[in-house]
């Protein structure tokens, strides 16, 4: 009996990971992924750069643990490259908006640049 390979990037699976399963949308990294955040605590000139799955996974288990829901609003993919918009609402009524861009290889994000807003708190 084989073992089940794990999903490649598609629009769908990505809709999966975001709005309901943190490790499906981990899955869909390359072990050697890179993502860099900006926002308004890391500016452009000094983004916050997550190398590898295992520190993308710290940061999803963080984002996840938190009282809100997560939206996939959009998604194009077109070839090796990929951008989504994606929306989340904290329980307090506190709204974030995302954008990403990302780069894919073998069906696996390997970069992603991820831009956020939130309302003021």
């Amino acid at each position: 009996m084989g073992t089940a390979a794990s999903p490649t990037f598609d629009a769908e699976t990505l809709r999966r990971g975001i709005e309901g399963n943190p490790n499906t949308l981990l899955s869909l990294y390359a072990d050697d992924a890179e993502l860099r955040v900006v926002d308004h605590n890391t500016q452009p000139s000094h983004p916050r750069v997550l190398h590898g799955r295992d520190e993308i996974s710290t940061l999803l288990d963080d984002v996840y643990g938190r009282d809100m829901t997560h939206k996939l609003e959009d998604c194009v993919v077109q070839g090796d490259r990929a951008a989504y918009s994606e929306s989340c609402e904290y329980s307090d009524g506190v709204r974030v908006f995302a954008e990403s861009m990302i780069r894919l290889r073998d069906g696996k994000i390997t970069e992603q640049t991820l831009i956020q807003a939130w309302d003021e708190q």
